[in-house]
């Protein structure tokens, strides 16, 4: 079992200093942090904290999990590398050699949908 603990289903308002205090209770926390949203600035309402051992991780996790938060019941477990995504397609250029709004050569697209190909038709839009 590692240290690292992920925690879910965090209220909004929560913030690092609000986990470091939560968890402070089950040993020494070495991090806490609570994911945000680059644009707006918003919480994800999920986080991380990294407790000082594995034992004391543990202990985080039972009694923790299943907590009340702010009105909410968090989620509390062992925190898993982060999976690879697959590459975004479609959109705004993205992922195909024809280009976004106007695609390739020959052919016309409308950004709302409903376009396609001069000859023998096809889709259009997204």
């Amino acid at each position: 079992m590692g240290n690292k603990l992920y925690v879910g289903n965090l209220p909004y308002s929560v913030r690092d200093d609000d986990l470091q205090q939560a968890f402070g209770a089950f040993g020494q926390v070495n991090s806490a942090k609570v994911m945000m949203e680059r644009d707006t600035g918003r919480s994800k309402g999920f986080g991380f904290v990294e407790m000082g051992s594995d034992s004391q991780a543990q202990s985080a996790i039972q009694g923790m999990n299943g907590q009340a938060l702010g009105g909410r019941s968090l989620v509390v477990n062992e925190a898993r590398p982060m999976e690879p995504r697959p590459p975004r397609s479609g959109g705004f250029g993205g992922g195909r050699r024809e280009g976004g709004f106007g695609g390739g050569e020959g052919q016309f697209r409308s950004p709302y949908g409903g376009g396609g190909r001069r000859e023998g038709g096809g889709r259009g839009g997204y």
